[in-house]
């Protein structure tokens, strides 16, 4: 009974948190330091929270858990994601320039196993990168230190976004299979003269197994709530980036939209019920919002591609 309690709480999901960017007269804005921040908090709240980092416990009541751990690993591809873009274009003025030397040691540390329960271990790595995050924050708040830098370019932001497109369009497609469904395969439509390794059918069947349906879910609403702090980030370093190509407001949309899968899971269960039935089904209207934040990350690209 002790352990069921204990596995209970431990699968509460962490709230989201109030993004720091407030200029004072004493501190002003910094650009970058908001993003940093936001970044070292998420990494934060995945080791810090009731029952710490959960993934790669081999003992009871961790062990019988799945929703949190899957929830962690959502979380994890966009902190991969986001320090990926940090090291490769945030802190780089041009493809010529040296990366960040915090930023390079940071990001390979988030890439280790999620689940490894041997060396190297992920809690160690993951809040070794995170101290290297703050490293690199305190370098750009340090006015008389030229080398580290954070810079808020539309190209930049457009390199982040893309893979954000990229995952969040993954994820919508692993939610609406919960039901299964034949599609047409699409792979090479538009492409002429593409081919690819192996010949594949024209109709695909797909669908998610019903024993994986509230892992992609959970996944799911972990990278949803990672990207609902980042875009808060993003849209003050960004701020002035983004009122010059007018995308204020497909920001605030986007964090709209992302907003809307952190509502609260009133089932017991994730019921997988029929498109059109009589029982809920929780991945599809988690879908809907995916492909909505995604439709209009796709928009914001494009807008920020224009002069």
């Amino acid at each position: 009974m002790v352990l069921i309690l204990l596995g209970w709480y431990w699968s509460q999901e962490p709230k989201s948190f109030a993004i720091k960017g407030a200029a004072t007269a004493d501190m002003p804005l910094i650009t970058g330091v908001t993003t940093t921040e936001t970044l070292i908090r998420v990494v934060d709240t995945v080791l810090n929270k009731p029952g710490g980092y959960l993934a790669n416990d081999v003992m009871p009541p961790s062990l019988w858990l799945d929703n949190l751990p899957n929830w962690e690993f959502g979380v994890l591809v966009q902190v991969r994601d986001l320090s990926k873009a940090m090291r490769e274009a945030f802190s780089r003025s041009q493809s010529q320039s040296t990366e960040d030397a915090d930023l390079s040691l940071a990001e390979p540390r988030f890439n280790v196993d999620h689940q490894s329960w041997a060396v190297p271990w992920p809690e160690i790595e993951y809040a070794d990168g995170r101290d290297y995050l703050q490293s690199y924050k305190l370098r750009l708040m340090d006015e008389d230190n030229y080398n580290a830098q954070f810079y808020a370019r539309a190209d930049n932001l457009r390199y982040w976004l893309g893979t954000v497109e990229t995952r969040l369009g993954s994820l919508s497609q692993r939610l609406s299979a919960s039901v299964g469904q034949k599609r047409i395969n699409t792979d090479l439509s538009g492409a002429a003269g593409a081919s690819q390794s192996t010949r594949a059918p024209t109709e695909l069947m797909v669908k998610t197994s019903w024993l994986k349906i509230d892992d992609v879910f959970y996944q799911a609403r972990g990278s949803a709530w990672a990207l609902l702090h980042f875009l808060k980030a993003i849209e003050l370093d960004f701020a002035d980036v983004l009122l010059r190509k007018n995308a204020v407001t497909s920001v605030q949309q986007i964090i709209r939209e992302l907003e809307m899968t952190q509502q609260p899971v009133s089932s017991p269960i994730i019921a997988n019920g029929e498109g059109f039935g009589l029982i809920a089904n929780h991945s599809l209207v988690m879908a809907s919002y995916i492909s909505r934040a995604n439709a209009a990350i796709i928009d914001l690209r494009e807008l920020l591609s224009k002069g």
